[in-house]
């Protein structure tokens, strides 16, 4: 008998998603099984949905959720330190034709997967991957973020940015967030020095922290103008300007006038190109270790949704009423 799985559709842009029921996926060679738990939601899921991602070459009909935390139902051909029973976590599907995580049942890519920190649950480690991988690239592997470092994070409240100011805190950086006046009481609790970016000019802050110099690193989780004003805040010489959404089209000349460098960062590259997962794995073992330390812990919305409440989220993100990372309830 053919085994089935309940999985939420995406079958038109800008529409509301349905629940159907599909056939199971098999692990095949590399891949694990996963009986998903928990699919955790991010803003792209919204862009993906409303048609406006291209950039995450997503075709119709599609299975989305980048995010997911669950248990290891069986493993393929040539998969090793994974066995059924697992509890794993991981930015896993979602993009690029590969089946996300609003679905009961998903075979990854074993290359994407770590197992799951024991000291949380299966809705705060859906909340995790992506935030964390892209915090992770841009302060680690572009920046080289080390101790004793004066490091910026613009958007210190939000998903992105408060994992990247906690990663910066456990590498023993100084760290400085920027938000809005509600968000000082946030990004004050994860340890960063507040800057509220409508009261204080760049030119101000970088004068009153770090005495006209600039910061070491500056992570710009905002993109735009915020982007632009990173190029300012950087050091002088070795100042490093990081950015999740350089998407735009900006001024060098005040980056290069301080002789300071700038790198992108594109999570979602090892999942369309397929190259480079094995790297999204190590980070996910990395943050499981943190994680478990209790350096990082994820700001999570308290209200639970269905599998077939999936729509439902999507819009609790839309309309900005989410007090931190919304997930789906799969199991």
């Amino acid at each position: 008998m053919e085994q089935t799985m309940k999985a939420v559709i995406l079958s038109a842009f800008g529409a509301p998603m349905t629940v159907n029921e599909l056939r199971r996926p098999l692990a095949g060679a590399g891949q694990v099984l996963v009986r998903i738990k928990a699919s955790g939601v991010n803003p792209l899921d919204l862009k993906i949905a409303a048609g406006k991602a291209d950039h995450a070459r997503v075709s119709l009909p599609a299975i989305l959720g980048i995010d997911m935390a669950g248990v290891v139902e069986a493993v393929g051909e040539g998969v090793q330190g994974f066995a059924p029973g697992d509890e794993v976590w991981g930015m896993t599907g979602g993009v690029g034709g590969v089946q996300g995580s609003l679905a009961e049942y998903a075979a990854v890519d074993a290359l994407l997967l770590a197992h799951k920190p024991a000291s949380i649950g299966m809705r705060e480690a859906a909340a995790l991957p992506l935030v964390f991988i892209t915090a992770w690239e841009g302060l680690v592997d572009r920046a080289r973020i080390a101790a004793g470092m004066k490091v910026l994070v613009h958007g210190g409240a939000g998903g992105v940015g408060h994992v990247a100011v906690q990663i910066a805190k456990a590498a023993g950086a100084e760290v400085y967030a920027t938000g809005s006046a509600g968000q000082r009481d946030t990004i004050e609790g994860f340890g960063a020095v507040f800057i509220d970016y409508q009261a204080s000019s760049v030119e101000e802050y970088v004068t009153q922290y770090t005495d006209g110099e600039g910061f070491d690193i500056v992570y710009d989780t905002v993109g735009g103008a915020t982007l632009d004003a990173s190029f300012v805040a950087a050091r002088r010489y070795h100042g490093h300007v990081v950015s999740c959404l350089g998407w735009g089209t900006h001024a060098l000349a005040p980056l290069s006038f301080r002789a300071a460098t700038y790198s992108g960062v594109f999570t979602l590259l090892p999942l369309l190109s397929g190259k480079g997962r094995a790297n999204h794995g190590h980070i996910m073992t990395k943050a499981a270790r943190l994680v478990d330390e209790g350096k990082i812990k994820v700001l999570l919305d308290g209200r639970h949704f269905a599998l077939s409440e999936a729509t439902q989220a999507h819009a609790a993100m839309q309309d900005r009423s989410a007090r931190g990372k919304i997930v789906v309830d799969v199991a």
